[in-house]
């Protein structure tokens, strides 16, 4: 017997940062993501939350043009730590718990040229994908900001 259905969505995506604005530059200007609203937290909520006594953080939510809302009206959420302060943690993509955040584009090649000339760190070049279901799309690697690692993807032509 089923008492509740426990998925209905994602909510958004979050990333701790060092540098808030530094951050928001970096999604808005070079990955083209909307900045919809920005507040400071520093409430027992947040405190409660986020379990730090003295939580405040300064927060800034995102989308990504045309692309449908969730509930949540955003799409990932940068959280900037003024109290307490934490340190960057060992971002190797290998490690158990790392994640990445997969951004989808219709000319990878361009947007690894744009990014590179902005001086974004990239893992390789764009890659041909030769197996599995994406195979005939590109894919490549990159460091963000504070080497938050991020993909950019190219799907494959699909027939329809």
């Amino acid at each position: 017997m089923e008492i509740c259905n426990m998925l209905e969505g994602i909510w958004h995506f979050s990333f701790t940062v060092s540098n808030l604005d530094q951050a928001v530059k970096f999604y808005t200007e070079l990955l083209e993501f909307e900045c919809v609203h920005t507040q400071i937290q520093d409430n027992e909520y947040t405190r409660r939350l986020v379990g730090y006594p003295d939580a405040k953080l300064r927060i800034a939510q995102l989308v990504a043009n045309n692309h449908p809302l969730g509930v949540s009206n955003h799409h990932i959420e940068l959280v900037e730590y003024i109290s307490p302060k934490g340190r960057r943690q060992d971002e190797n993509i290998c490690n158990p718990g790392a994640a990445h955040l997969a951004i989808v584009v219709d000319d990878i090649h361009a947007a690894y040229k744009k990014l590179k000339e902005a001086g974004v760190e990239f893992f390789s070049e764009p890659n041909y994908i030769t197996e599995g279901i994406n195979k005939g799309g590109y894919t490549v690697y990159f460091y963000g900001p504070d080497h938050i690692v991020h993909e950019l993807v190219q799907p494959p032509k699909r027939e329809i």
